[in-house]
């Protein structure tokens, strides 16, 4: 495909209320073209390519893999799907974007990284926090030698006592604290101190008695260079719900919620110039086909973010102790 000119066209997996914001953000991209639509219910898969002018739609993967035009897929699936669909991406010769996580087994995890290598394909992850407005404005001023983390405080907080999406609608899976949620920290705190984590801790609650996971857990990590991080999850917080970073660091204290940016002292920081927009998801997608387009590995590409699977196995091994 040529590197410059031709409209990268895509297929999306998942036409749930993740799918729908990737819609959305590919619609402010230019040169990007959503061809095919996959999802397990047909008449909601129907309705949905309807409203965004998409002309294929499937309930099978790899009927829109079989499209020749398909230059790369995002996968925004069931977790438990991501690993072997990202596989299957890239052994039909497709650049792939899974969303995170993007596995749930880290032997998983270490193939798709084997194969997206052998093939020379782009292999990204959908690690939101590296394109988050307010966690770049950071990572700039880290970069610029103005600020090192000491310590990230973070709050990971949800009401699911039943089984339901963004959206309020019935799952067809059961979300996971520890491969899904701490996924984002665990791989943020490594990327924002520039050092991986060579010590992690975690405790978990009881197991809900239907959904079969823990409600509540508690990790500690620590980076090489000495930064530390300590992350509260909870799918049992009756508000505020959200994910909230505190970075306490050598110059200053900065506290991020959703995509505001403010100082330990409540002001708040602009960061409507960080990047061309302000939505995380658009900004993956835009690094994506960047990447696709200059022949070059994204940033938050497989391979990249596979230490934070090796945390997470690390982690899951000592809750099974």
């Amino acid at each position: 495909m040529s590197p410059v000119n031709k409209t990268i066209k895509v297929a999306l997996a998942g036409a749930g209320a993740f799918g729908i914001k990737h819609l959305d953000g590919i619609q402010k991209i230019d040169g990007v073209e959503v061809v095919s639509l996959i999802s397990r219910d047909l008449a909601a898969t129907q309705a949905v390519a309807a409203k965004y002018g998409i002309g294929h739609v499937t309930t099978e993967l790899s009927e829109a893999l079989a499209l020749p035009e398909v230059d790369a897929v995002i996968l925004c699936t069931p977790t438990q799907m991501h690993a072997s669909q990202a596989l299957a991406c890239l052994k039909a010769g497709k650049h792939v974007q899974v969303e995170i996580p993007l596995c749930d087994l880290l032997a998983d995890g270490e193939e798709v990284v084997s194969v997206a290598e052998a093939t020379g394909l782009v292999a990204m992850c959908g690690h939101t926090r590296r394109f988050n407005p307010s966690h770049q404005y950071v990572h700039q001023k880290i970069q610029a030698g103005e600020f090192n983390v000491q310590q990230m405080d973070v709050q990971t907080y949800f009401f699911r006592r039943s089984n339901m999406n963004a959206l309020g609608q019935p799952r067809s899976w059961t979300d996971h604290l520890l491969w899904h949620h701490a996924a984002h920290t665990v791989d943020l705190f490594a990327y924002q101190c520039g050092s991986p984590v060579v010590k992690a801790h975690a405790i978990q609650g009881p197991i809900h008695p239907t959904l079969g996971i823990a409600m509540d857990m508690s990790i500690q990590l620590k980076a090489a260079n000495g930064a530390i991080c300590t992350l509260s999850l909870s799918f049992n917080n009756d508000g505020p719900l959200g994910t909230f970073f505190r970075y306490i660091g050598d110059t200053a204290t900065y506290i991020a919620r959703y995509d505001d940016l403010f100082n330990g002292k409540e002001e708040q920081i602009d960061v409507s110039k960080v990047d061309v927009s302000m939505n995380g998801i658009e900004l993956q997608d835009r690094e994506f086909f960047a990447a696709i387009r200059e022949g070059r590995q994204p940033n938050a590409s497989v391979a990249s973010v596979l230490p934070c699977y090796r945390v997470l196995h690390e982690l899951e091994q000592q809750l099974k102790d």
